[in-house]
This record gives C-alpha cells, sequence and structure tokens, in this order.
C-alpha cells in the first residue's frame, strides 16, 4: 500500500525568521511546508495552484496586509483554509479575522505545540470538507416547494392522513410538542384543499391577552370599548371562505371557546360591541401541544368544543422519534438559507451529521433549524464540521464512541478477518450509524473511527440495508431514498440478499 501524501502548508510571512522557525516546527510532523515572503506573492501562489492543505497568514505585513490577502485567497477558493498570525491580540483583530473567513489565529511568539494542534486541527477540518464533498441530497424539488419533508415511516402516516382530508371541511386537531411542525401541517392541508385560493392566516392563542383575542379574532365595533377608535374587522372575517388555523387553542380563554363553538356549530360571529350577526365560511384547523382530554376533565376546556375540533386528529411525532429524517431536515434548512442568501454552505460533514442524528432534540424541528442557521454562520467553507455545532450537541459524538469501544469491530486476525468481527458489536455499530445514508455512515468509519477492513464494511452495509428495508416495509423508493442510493443500485443489493420487495 502506498503511503499517503503528506499535507501541504503554505507559510505566508514577511519576516524571514518567522518564516524558517514556523517551518522547522511544521516538518517535524513530516508536513511539506512552502513559503512566501509577502502577501501579493502568496496570493500569486494559491492562484496558480495547486492550492495548499493549509495557509498560515500574518496579519501584518509591508505591501499587501494579512487581511487584504485573506479576501483574495477567500475569493479565489472559497473552501481555502487560512490561519492568521498576529503579534497584536486585539478585539477589531479577532473579529475581523473570522469575519472573512479565517479557520483560526494564533498569537506570536509561538508554542510549537499550539502550533502543531492548530495545524492538525484544521488539516482534519479539510479531510471532512473533502469527505463531504460528493454528498447529494435526497429531497427533490417538489418536497422544497412543499415546506415539509420526511422519508419516516411516521411522517409518512401524516402526509397520508393530510391527503385524505384536504377533499373535505373536515376540522382537524394537530396535536404534538413545540416545534414539531404543527403550522407547516395546517398550511399544507390548506394548500391542497379547494380553499387554497382564500386567505390563510395564523393566529397563535397563547400570545393574545384574553381581553384582546376576542377582538382579534371576530373584530370590534368602533366606541366598543376604551380604546376603539375604529371598526376592526377580525380574523374570521378575514377568513371567510378561506382557512383559520388556532394555534395553542388550549391556552383560549373559556368565554372564547364558547364563541368559537358558535362559529363551528352556526357558522356566526358578532364583532365585539356589535348587535350585527354575520355570516363566514371558515374552515378551522386547531394544534395545541397540551392534554385536553385532561383539560376537559378539569373543566378548563370545553367538552363540546373539543369533540368539534377532534373529528380528525394529526399527532406530530417528536424528532427523536423521526431520526431517520434528520438529513434530509438538514438538507432542507441548508437549501433555505442558500436560497435566502443568510449563508453559502451547501454540506454537513459526516462526523457532525452524525452526532446530530444521535441528538434527542428538545426543541424539535425548530431547535434543528436554528441550530442548522448558526452552525453555517459559524463555518469556515461550505461545510459545516463537528467543531461547529454548539458543545451541547458535540457533547452527544461520545454516544457512538462509547458503543464503538464497548464491543470493538475490529479484526484481531488478518487470516480470519469475517469470524473475529464481533457479532453483537456490529449491531451496536449499526445502531449508532442508523440514521445515516451508507455513503456517511462509511465515510465517518474511515475517517474518524480508521475502521478501513472490508469486512466489516460489508457487514454493515449489508446489515444497514437490511435494516432500512424492513423499518420501510419492502418500499425500494424510500428505501433508497434514507439509504441515499440510486433504486437500481438498492434492487440488485436487495436481490442478492434474497429480500422480498413490498
Amino acid at each position: 500500500m502506498s503511503e499517503a501524501k503528506p499535507a501541504t502548508i503554505l507559510v505566508i510571512d514577511d519576516d524571514t525568521e518567522v518564516r524558517y522557525s514556523l517551518g522547522r516546527v511544521l516538518s517535524s510532523r513530516n508536513y511539506q511546508v512552502l513559503e512566501a515572503a509577502s502577501g501579493e506573492q502568496g496570493v500569486a501562489l494559491v492562484k496558480k495552484g495547486p492550492a495548499p492543505d493549509l495557509i498560515f497568514l500574518d496579519v501584518r505585513m509591508g505591501g499587501m496586509s494579512g487581511l487584504e490577502a485573506l479576501q483574495h485567497i477567500r475569493s479565489a477558493n472559497p473552501k481555502q483554509l487560512v490561519i492568521l498570525m498576529t503579534a497584536f491580540g486585539t478585539a477589531q483583530t479577532a473579529i475581523e479575522a473570522m469575519k472573512f473567513g479565517a479557520f483560526d489565529y494564533i498569537m506570536k511568539p509561538f508554542d510549537p505545540a499550539k502550533v502543531l494542534a492548530l495545524a492538525e486541527n484544521a488539516l482534519k477540518a479539510h479531510a471532512d470538507m473533502r469527505s463531504a464533498g460528493d454528498y447529494k441530497s435526497t429531497i427533490n424539488a417538489d418536497d422544497y416547494r412543499e415546506g415539509i419533508v420526511g422519508v419516516s415511516p411516521v411522517m409518512q402516516e401524516v402526509f397520508k392522513i393530510i391527503g385524505q382530508v384536504t377533499a373535505s371541511d373536515v376540522t382537524v386537531m394537530i396535536t404534538g410538542e413545540s416545534g414539531t411542525g404543527k403550522e407547516l401541517v395546517a398550511r399544507s392541508i390548506w394548500k391542497h384543499s379547494h380553499r387554497a385560493k382564500g386567505n390563510f392566516i395564523a393566529v397563535n392563542c397563547a400570545a393574545i391577552p384574553d381581553n384582546l383575542i376576542e377582538s382579534e379574532l371576530f373584530g370590534h365595533e368602533k366606541g366598543s370599548y376604551t380604546g376603539a377608535t375604529n371598526q376592526r374587522i377580525g380574523k374570521f372575517e378575514l377568513c371567510d371562505r378561506g382557512t383559520i388555523f388556532l394555534d395553542e387553542i388550549g391556552d383560549m380563554a373559556l368565554a372564547t371557546q364558547t364563541k368559537i363553538l358558535r362559529v363551528l356549530q352556526q357558522g356566526e360571529i358578532q364583532r365585539v360591541g356589535g348587535t350585527e350577526t354575520l355570516k363566514v365560511d371558515v374552515r378551522i384547523i386547531a394544534a395545541t401541544n397540551k392534554d385536553l382530554e385532561a383539560m376537559v376533565k378539569a373543566k378548563t376546556f370545553r367538552e363540546d368544543l373539543y369533540y368539534r375540533l377532534n373529528v380528525v386528529r394529526i399527532k406530530m411525532p417528536p424528532l427523536r422519534d423521526r431520526r431517520d429524517d434528520i438529513p434530509q431536515l438538514v438538507d432542507f434548512c441548508l437549501h433555505n438559507l442558500v436560497k435566502q442568501k443568510k449563508a453559502r454552505v451547501a454540506k454537513v460533514s459526516p462526523e457532525a451529521m452524525s452526532v446530530l442524528a444521535r441528538y434527542d432534540w428538545p426543541g424539535n424541528v425548530r431547535e434543528l433549524e436554528n441550530l442548522i442557521y448558526r452552525s453555517a454562520v459559524i463555518a469556515q467553507g461550505d461545510t459545516i464540521l463537528l467543531k461547529d455545532l454548539p458543545q451541547e450537541v458535540r457533547d452527544v459524538a461520545g454516544v457512538i464512541a462509547a458503543h464503538v469501544s464497548t464491543n470493538p469491530p475490529v479484526v484481531s486476525s488478518p487470516a480470519n478477518k469475517e469470524e473475529s468481527v464481533s457479532g453483537e458489536a456490529l449491531a451496536s455499530l449499526t445502531s449508532a450509524l442508523a440514521p445515516l445514508t451508507i455513503a456517511h455512515a462509511l465515510d465517518f468509519l474511515h475517517t474518524e473511527l480508521s475502521l478501513v477492513a472490508e469486512p466489516i464494511m460489508e457487514r454493515l452495509e449489508r446489515e444497514m440495508i437490511v435494516r432500512a428495508f424492513k423499518a420501510h416495509e419492502g418500499n425500494l423508493a424510500r428505501t433508497a431514498d434514507r439509504l441515499g442510493m440510486t433504486r437500481a443500485t438498492l434492487r440488485k443489493r436487495v436481490e442478492e440478499l434474497g429480500l422480498q420487495q413490498g
């Protein structure tokens, strides 16, 4: 087996002694060190190519400054990793360095151990970016337009119910934890219904004070109360022939619940302070994260309203119960960030994706969206790495390490590799990597755990295919999407494994 090519590191500094001393430190780890005596010379070398794996760049130089050189370098190669060097550790320097895309910065004089540690971390990040380079999204254009994604069995059931209720005006109750996407489901029902040309208005009942919610929903007449200087049209009137989404309806006062019941039963409203009865044709979709059945027993929610709202119930699963969907949700978030020009990050490293898939997500999809936005802003280059994730999420990385260390699937005898792989360890490792696509899982094993033995890779791939195929009840298309494989490749593997298609 040929030896791996040593990493190439370019040192850009107008101080000969700095270039010499830094070159000696880096060469001690067998890195190939190149030198440039000015910002202009360094930029020219990068543009000429081939691009170095890493650059150490001084901030203060005669002629082109380090920050100017950094901008030119990142413009020529957005993926280029650059570590700035400075003897002046000001807040301005740190802020500007990260603003223009530096991987990190280091203070002069150098501590050789810190230089090597920083170089190692940067080169690991470089390898992670390359390992994510051939990743392709499994989301198609229709999913992006729909605004709601998922390949897990529980989400497929949600989609089925959405399709079943769109043809009628049946009242729908959507339940689930906060952040699970209840409003997205409501919008999807409206979008595919015959009311799609009418308005869709979402009202958060928990965010409006009790003394104002009736005015918000039903409107008010001029002079009906102090401050009512004009007539106001309520949400129900604005939604005539459309759909109103009453979010967090469990927080609605009993008096208002009575008026909602009247709308459902008679299709009538009265503005606050008014005497005229108005007819409205509105479909109501409600949602809550509370236990309405318990509230009915406690007499804090009207039983008759509960039964009128709960004609069809859609229960949104928490994200921890639909981990298969996490890679797609991440893709969806990144796609939207790029589309909105809020970030240019388009990929996630296998290591980071594995950690995202193992995290429990107490804030559900809303937390995932916020985390991806935060990580994309912090990330250097076009890939979110493990280091870009918040600490509480990175702590999950130990879960996979624990799976491997408990029963490490190592080969103890080169002459008998297949039998030396622990079946229990393989099952444990497969469970740990289950949320990933096969490509991501194999990349993770190779780059992060240094597991490269072919028997392990082959058995892991077989186990992942069998598990996913069973989880999706033999559906070839959904299994292929889940594993990140083409249908033709999966069909061939299914036939080889003797699996029966559903």
